[in-house]
């Protein structure tokens, strides 16, 4: 199995070297020929607006929304990708770009600007013990439809969601320790 990491902007070595932790072939992607060689799709963290740009740019966002929608591209956001795959962007231009794959409506920087950056530990569903999450700059789901299973969450919002073959979180798994949060992403590219 391939999963790919768009490699636009963000921890896109971390990623891959969490992936791979998880006996999978992990690459960067960064054209359609790419993608189509994926059956997961990793979007890091970085700065929406851009990288929502740049895939529009560079021909992927139609791909990406088409595959996913088809149900043969698993797809895991996080931090800025968790916004590119909202249905609404509750504190976007107007010409916010998105990829509406996820029924859900988002906040950029919910939390706050790169000072107020942190680090907690989070009840996460299906996993046997805590999980430790890394906001920077983060955004929250304000809103989730009821096919949208709640993972996580703080008492600011949800900060962790499923959707069938999407996966987002608000928090940086790859900037700590701990791949379970890959591994339950391949786990849901193994079953697409």
């Amino acid at each position: 199995m391939k999963i790919g990491v768009l490699s636009i902007q963000g921890a896109v070595s971390e990623h891959l070297k969490h992936l791979n932790l998880c006996d999978v072939e992990a690459f960067p992607v960064k054209n359609q020929d790419e993608l189509a060689e994926v059956s997961g799709l990793i979007i890091p963290g970085g700065e929406s607006t851009t990288i929502g740009k740049l895939i529009e740019v560079s021909g992927l966002a139609g791909p990406i929304k088409e595959r996913s929608k088809k149900g043969t591209l698993a797809v895991f956001g996080t931090c800025a990708g968790m916004v590119l795959m909202a249905r609404d962007v509750a504190d976007g231009s107007k010409d916010q770009p998105k990829l509406d794959l996820m029924n859900t409506r988002v906040k950029r920087n919910a939390f706050g600007r790169q000072k107020e950056s942190f680090e907690t530990e989070l009840d996460f569903k299906g996993l046997d013990r805590t999980l430790t999450g890394v906001f920077i700059r983060a955004p929250i789901i304000l809103e989730a439809g009821d096919d949208v299973e709640i993972l996580a969450r703080l008492s600011e919002g949800i900060v962790a969601a499923r959707q069938a073959n999407l996966l987002a979180t608000s928090f940086h798994p790859e900037l700590t320790g701990d791949a379970r949060l890959h591994q339950l992403f391949v786990n849901i590219c193994r079953a697409l």
